[in-house]
Formats: structure tokens, sequence, C-alpha cells
């Protein structure tokens, strides 16, 4: 049997701005949540919002804080309040950078038109995975729009998680087409910025499952 088809693709859904939308994501089955801690982003979430939605997550259920392009010194204080377990860095961060938290994390690929992932997956080796997005001049993420699958190279030598424009009614296509390790969604499963849907959410959930059973 296939490598693939022998493991279930993971599930983040991105943007929580409330308790009872993480809840939703769980009930759904997703792997991850993820809290955005960028103040430009309607979907951005203060620090105690995210310390409620934390304290609210059953055991494992993955708690992501994302970040663009912060102070350090802010990503510090932040982790000193609310209990993120993965970091997800979607700006210019520097490897550097990135692994000075004492925490694992993941980096996040905006699909330029020039973008060389192999070369990308050997600067930032020690991240956990690269989530490819799709690029939108001046728009870090939650496009809402899907990039040219093709573009991934198959023999990536890191965790791939799906990101950019997904949802209920492409992800099915979208985890058959890359295989991805992961699929990561914010806007497609949203009633209005920063507010999930219950259904969205299971309905994207029945897409992996249905892709997996392939």
């Amino acid at each position: 049997m296939n490598a693939n088809k022998m493991r279930r693709t993971r599930a983040k859904i991105c943007g929580i701005t409330r308790v009872e939308d993480a809840l939703a994501a769980v009930a759904g089955g997703a792997d991850a949540i993820g809290l955005v801690f960028y103040a430009k982003s309607p979907r951005s979430v203060t620090t105690e919002q995210a310390a409620l939605i934390c304290a609210a997550l059953p055991p494992f259920v993955t708690s992501v804080g994302l970040f663009v392009n912060a102070d350090a010194a802010e990503v510090s204080a932040i982790l000193r309040q609310v209990p993120l377990e993965l970091l997800q860095f979607h700006g210019d961060e520097s490897p550097d950078y990135c692994r000075g938290f004492s925490h694992p994390w993941i980096k996040a690929v905006r699909m330029t038109e020039e973008v060389d992932l192999n070369a990308v997956a050997a600067e930032y080796h020690e991240a956990r995975g690269l989530l490819l997005d799709s690029y939108q001049k001046g728009v870090p993420g939650g496009t809402g729009h899907a990039f040219d699958w093709a573009r991934i190279p198959d023999d990536l030598a890191m965790p791939v998680i799906l990101a950019g424009g997904l949802n209920p009614q492409n992800v099915c296509e979208a985890v058959r087409q890359v295989r991805p390790y992961a699929v990561d969604v914010s806007s497609g499963v949203e009633l209005e910025k920063g507010i999930k849907d219950a259904d969205k959410i299971i309905a994207f959930m029945r897409g992996v499952e249905i892709a997996d059973g392939d």
C-alpha cells in the first residue's frame, strides 16, 4: 500500500478568535487551532482571548501562535501568558530568530513566482515544516486564493502544510494532488472574518477524510 494512503492528513483551523469556534474545530476533528498575534489582521486576538481559548482545548489539540515580523520581546511576553505549543512565523523572520524561543516552530512561505522551495527548506531546516501560502502583495496570509499546487516539488525534504484558498469545495482535490502532511484553513470556513462556521468546518474535514481514503 502507498505510504501516503496509510496516514491521515492533519488539519489546522486558523484565525480562531472565540472559544466556541475553537471547540467547533475540535468537534470537527481538527488537530490544531491557530491564534493570530498580528494587529493588522481581522483575526487578531489579544493575549487574554488567546489564554481563554487555550484553556478550553482538550488534550492532543495543538495551540499554534502566528506571528508576522514581531519584536522578539513581544513574542516572549505572549509566551509567558499563553501556553502555545507551536509557533508559526509568517513574515521575513530569519532562522536565528525563529529558533530563539525554545519552542518548536514552522515557517510560512508565500508562493511568489521566484520562490525556490528546496532552497527555503535548506535554509529553514530546523523548522518542523513549511506552510505554503498564496502570495498577495501586502497581505501576509488569509488571502482566500489558492496557488498552483503543481509548483510544490515532490522531493521537498520537509513536511508540507498546505494553505492558501482552501475550502470545503477544493480541499479534497488539494489533498489528492499534493498529499501534504497537513492542511491549514482560515477564511474558507468562516461566516465572516474571524468568525467560524461549524458546518463549514465539518464539511472541510469530511473532504480531507474522503481524500485520505482514496
